[in-house]
């Protein structure tokens, strides 16, 4: 029987850096040459998130509609192009950002940039096609807002942000009858421009390939950008509702912190894996393995553009809701004031350098990762930075963390079930 290989964590990554250019409208277009694959993958990302349309639901419906018919094609026409080259459309969004992707082989990038340029440049958010999509996000949002999970989801945001902050708005579904078509036209002039728009492209980039993204990103118009200002947040310590008819209950503990342009975040990365970061972390092991109050438990730092939080989330039975708010506050306090061994604090830094090279492997996560950075005003050097100081940081480092942020009177509290 062979012996199992060693497990090697390199000391160090080294990220690709991209290469930008500017197009004639001021857009910057980042690129990400490699010649190991045969693709092509490109992501226009407008500031154009949740916390900036002024009607409710109208930046997720510009967003989801842009594939439902342009000037030249309709959704069908879109779909089956794309699908007949193997090539694929996808768009997210966020609270802050709208990411608009295309991915395609790169023998089959000249048809499938016809496509990107009707989608992007193009889309009339056909009537009829609003209608359904309209119908089906309020039924749809109906149903998810029944769940417990997602109650505690938006009750979380609003106890952090405040009921009247964008981050922690929760809008009634109902309004979905009051949002028209002439309000998703309105935000895509106002928000699709070449102001508040950036551009990455990855995989086999060369000069042909260059020459028609650039061809598309200069059709973009000239617009505004915008600067909306926010209130500040109002944070409430404590949210609870009851839901009779629930057999579990929801729980969601954490904090306003800071973004990941603050010196301690990546530190405090390291003290939310430890938390609730993977399978062995001391929550899993205390909730799950030792008590078997739920199936399993998170913990993570989250990043916006102008606020950033810890938050701690996990189901329960509603019986041992109690028991396992006091199991949660008793593993933050340990981490508070017992140092981590070294082998723990080892198996913590070997997840998450682990998930770090995952997420590197091949040009689309690099991708992925170079827009986040470029998001927070950062260069990939940023990621190297950030592994190693994963890889210097200390048990009385993570405890220092802990005792600093993590006092029990600065926690937000919210159960739901």
């Amino acid at each position: 029987m062979r012996p199992q290989p060693a497990i090697i964590i390199p000391d160090s990554v080294d990220m690709p850096r991209a290469t930008q250019r500017t197009a004639t409208n001021g857009v910057p277009i980042y690129t990400l040459h490699s010649d190991d694959f045969e693709v092509v993958r490109l992501t226009f990302v407008f500031h154009a998130g949740t916390s900036m349309q002024q009607i409710p639901f109208s930046a997720s419906a510009t967003a989801n509609m842009l594939g439902e018919g342009t000037q030249t094609m309709t959704a069908q026409q879109i779909a089956e192009k794309l699908d007949f080259y193997g090539s694929y459309f996808d768009v997210n969004i966020d609270r802050d950002y709208t990411y608009i992707s295309f991915c395609t082989l790169k023998k089959f990038f000249a048809p499938t940039a016809e496509v990107v340029r009707e989608v992007v440049l193009y889309p009339i958010f056909p009537e009829r096609e609003f209608d359904i999509y309209r119908s089906k996000r309020k039924q749809g949002l109906t149903i998810e807002r029944k769940k417990i999970e997602m109650q505690s989801r938006e009750l979380f945001a609003e106890a952090l942000f405040g009921k009247s902050h964008p981050y922690g708005i929760s809008t009634d579904e109902r309004l979905y009858d009051e949002l028209h078509r002439e309000d998703l036209v309105a935000l895509y002039n106002e928000l699709y421009t070449a102001d508040n728009c950036f551009v990455v492209c990855s995989g086999n980039i060369d000069d042909e390939v260059y020459a028609t993204i650039n061809s598309i990103v200069e059709a973009l118009p000239h617009g505004t950008t915008h600067h909306i200002e926010f209130p500040a947040t109002a944070t409430t310590p404590i949210m609870r509702r009851d839901v009779d008819s629930a057999l579990q209950s929801s729980i969601r503990i954490g904090r306003l912190l800071f973004t990941r342009t603050h010196p301690d975040f990546v530190g405090m990365q390291v003290v939310a894996a430890a938390l609730g970061g993977y399978f062995g972390s001391r929550l899993m092991q205390n909730l799950r393995e030792e008590h078997g109050y739920t199936y399993g438990v998170m913990a993570a730092m989250v990043n916006f553009d102008k606020e950033g939080y810890l938050a701690i989330a996990t189901q329960v039975a509603r019986e041992c809701r109690e028991d396992a708010l006091c199991e949660i506050y008793a593993e933050i306090e340990r981490l508070r004031e017992e140092l981590m061994t070294d082998d723990e604090l080892q198996m913590v830094k070997n997840v998450m350098i682990g998930e770090i090279l995952r997420i590197l492997d091949g040009p689309f996560g690099i991708a992925d990762v170079t827009i986040e950075n470029i998001m927070c005003g950062m260069d990939n050097a940023s990621t190297e930075q950030s592994v190693a100081t994963i890889f210097a940081i200390t048990p009385e480092q993570v405890r220092d963390l802990a005792r600093k942020y993590l006092k029990r009177e600065d926690l937000v509290e919210v159960v739901v079930g």
